[in-house]
């Protein structure tokens, strides 16, 4: 049987903390039916949401890796990816992005454009990935989906449409109006299962028409035949509207809203509908691979099941049975016991097992054609690695990896804890690529590097949990950068002498600041005063000193090195004597390049009541923090600032008891900066303690 790729759709739920993400899966899930009961997220019946399978997920409330789950909907296929909203598992939501085709941003109707959903939003930007808006909650006191609207417009600079108007709000929330039909929409049955078309309420007519009127105008601007009939002042059909909205949709140039709660079961089956009507099959959208035998021209993938096999490893699991890789297909089909190709590795691979997935559960599958999203077992390979058929040999472009920002020192208690540990560290590392580490040499810590406190201690919890390692953490410690401010000429010549050959080289030129990137090295020797041999050995040198600063030990960024001159000897010159000569040239030119310590700098957005806004500030300004802007909304505020990443720890501690609980922060990583002269000096003199103590 082959399927419909007109009738499959790959959307990602992503959104601001606590919008209502995983308990909209949930409610999908149900009236999909792909489960018979609806849990709850801090679920009471101890069952948690069916998405957040993981024991610390059902724990904290929150969603830690994005689920995939797959379900059906008026014989339209969808594979759903409910994608974490919080900042630390950033990756998680990138991955997801890359390879979905459409998305559905959740916004609560209390909260609004929160800090986390611009994140979003800028992220989906980046994929061309066109969205629906869904204003979730509307049950909730303070509900206003106006005013969320016009934030989508105002913040995040979407051409937003309102397609629905509630019929009451808040605790009278009774069901919806659809501009579309033009028809009231009631969810009855204990569960808001049976949906009820009605006219619409007298008292909400006229206000109805208006918004109307307001979508239609909005929404010809992508149909001519739309317009003709809008100008005739005719009737437009409910089918012309529809093909004008997903027109307009697919080109970015338009947002549709819908409005519902989630939690009382209003309003999920149109946002169903409106992900069959107005968002893209993996045939409306265009993806590009590279072709490896062409000089890694690019090519356009055809969706065709026909043709050869392009598939890509977006996330990697640890399950119950092996390594489960999730795998979205592009174009031809994969069956089970093909053989496929790593193209960056180049193995070939048996396909054994070829499974659906939905959240911790799986369906065994015999094939899957192109456009589908499923998983493979016992594959080696690394999040972001492209399959293909043995006849082609292309890669996908890879996914935007944010760098770590933070790092912690951890010590197993005892050998079996190191054993497990090396285990955990190993799955983890090649799970999620924000998550870094390695073993300092001269201290031999393991030291591991993530996004933020929260993403390393969830790993450190599931350390403990799913591998039984115990581990002593030490201080968190923020990832310093150094770099040069001005030009410096070296000119440095290496000589050793011990009995039989010895060694000697001499390298000069000059290191200068880069506007971009972290390193640059430009060979400018001329008349062969270094040999051809030895200007990748030089090349080699300087990479090497960039890896520990004199300043604090930290890697050294933003560094052109010219060598512009130099000499050899016939018989000492060899590669690492000019390896020497390279470092020590780097080391005389750093010393005097005005070097300084850059450090991470977050962008942070505290949200809470309007009558903590002074003490916020304040707690800001205490820790170098410098206010970009506040936005007043009804009684809450949110203060935007940039603040140095090792003045937040234990921010949220204090931010708690200062507003009595009741206001929350996000934070990602902004830039880096210069640190002030004072901060410096105290960096340098800890850093000097520390060589003493070794």
């Amino acid at each position: 049987m082959k399927k419909d790729l007109q009738k499959v759709r790959n959307i990602g739920i992503s959104a601001h903390i606590d919008s209502g993400k995983t308990t909209l899966t949930e409610r999908i899930l149900f009236y999909t039916q792909r489960i018979h009961a609806i849990h709850e997220v801090r679920g009471k019946d101890g069952v948690g949401a069916t998405m957040d399978s993981m024991e610390l997920e059902k724990e904290r409330g929150i969603t830690i890796q994005s689920a995939a789950t797959y379900c059906s909907w008026k014989d339209f296929d969808i594979n759903i990816i409910d994608t974490p909203g919080h900042v630390d598992f950033t990756i998680e939501v990138e991955r997801a992005l890359r390879v979905l085709d459409g998305a559905v941003l959740i916004l609560c109707s209390v909260g609004g454009v929160q800090s986390q959903s611009i994140t979003v939003n800028r992220q989906m930007t980046r994929y061309k990935v066109p969205r629906i808006a869904f204003i979730n909650k509307c049950d909730r006191t303070g509900a206003n989906p106006n005013r969320v609207t016009q934030q989508l417009r105002d913040k995040l600079g979407l051409n937003a449409v309102m397609l629905q108007l509630p019929i009451g709000l808040e605790s009278d929330m009774e069901g919806l109006i659809d501009l579309v039909t033009m028809k009231a929409v009631y969810f009855d049955g204990d569960q808001g299962e049976k949906v009820r078309y009605e006219e619409i309420p007298e008292h909400l007519r006229a206000d109805a028409e208006a918004k109307r009127e307001e979508m239609l105008d909005a929404v010809s601007m992508f149909s001519d035949e739309l317009m003709e009939v809008i100008l005739e002042e005719g009737t437009p059909s409910v089918e012309t509207i529809n093909a004008a909205i997903r027109r307009g949709t697919l080109s970015l140039q338009l947002t549709p809203v819908m409005i519902g709660s989630a939690y009382k079961n209003k309003g999920v089956q149109k946002l169903l509908d409106a992900v069959n009507a107005y968002l893209p099959s993996p045939t409306d959208v265009e993806n590009t691979a590279l072709d490896l035998d062409k000089g890694e021209a690019e090519i356009v993938v055809t969706n065709n099941p026909a043709d050869s096999l392009i598939a890509l490893a977006f996330k990697l699991e640890e399950g119950r049975y092996g390594q489960l890789t999730y795998v979205r297909t592009y174009q031809g089909e994969i069956k089970k016991g093909d053989t496929i190709v790593n193209s960056r590795t180049g193995k070939k691979v048996k396909v054994g097992r070829l499974v659906r997935m939905h959240a911790d559960q799986m369906e065994e599958i015999e094939e899957a054609g192109s456009g589908d999203i499923i998983a493979l077992f016992g594959i080696d390979c690394a999040s972001g690695d492209t399959f293909c058929a043995d006849s082609i040999n292309v890669s996908m472009s890879s996914m935007h990896v944010p760098v770590p920002v933070i790092s912690l020192a951890i010590k197993p208690v005892d050998n079996k804890a190191q054993v497990n540990m090396s285990k955990a560290l190993n799955r983890f590392s090649k799970e999620d690529p924000t998550f870094k580490t390695f073993v300092d040499h001269e201290t031999n810590e393991t030291i591991i590097s993530g996004m933020g406190e929260l993403h390393l201690d969830v790993y450190i919890e599931r350390m403990k949990r799913e591998y039984k390692a115990e581990v002593e953490v030490g201080a968190p410690r923020v990832a310093f950068r150094e770099t040069i401010t001005q030009r410096a000429d070296f000119n440095y010549t290496h000589k050793k002498q011990t009995g039989g050959s010895g060694q000697f080289g001499r390298v000069a030129g000059y290191l200068e600041p880069l506007e971009e990137g972290e390193y640059e090295f430009v060979d400018a020797i001329v008349g062969g005063s270094i040999p051809r041999e030895f200007i990748s050995s030089c090349d080699k040198g300087f990479q090497k000193s960039l890896d520990k600063g004199k300043l604090t030990g930290s890697p050294i960024t933003g560094v052109r090195v010219v060598i512009n001159d130099g000499s050899s000897h016939a018989v000492d010159s060899s590669d690492i004597a000019f390896q020497l000569a390279a470092i020590g040239g780097f080391k005389e030119g750093f010393s005097k390049a005005g070097p300084v310590i850059m450090e991470p700098i977050m962008k942070v957005a505290v949200e809470g009541p309007s009558e903590f806004q002074g003490a916020v500030m304040g707690s800001i300004n205490q820790r170098r923090g410098i206010i970009v802007g506040t936005f007043e909304e009804g009684n809450y505020t949110v203060v935007e600032a940039e603040v140095p990443l090792s003045e937040m720890f234990g921010y949220s501690t204090v931010l708690r008891s200062l507003t009595q609980g009741k206001a929350e922060f996000t934070m990602e990583f902004s830039t880096y900066k210069q640190v002030p002269r004072s901060v410096s000096e105290e960096l340098m003199k800890a850093y000097e303690q520390e060589k003493k103590n070794k």
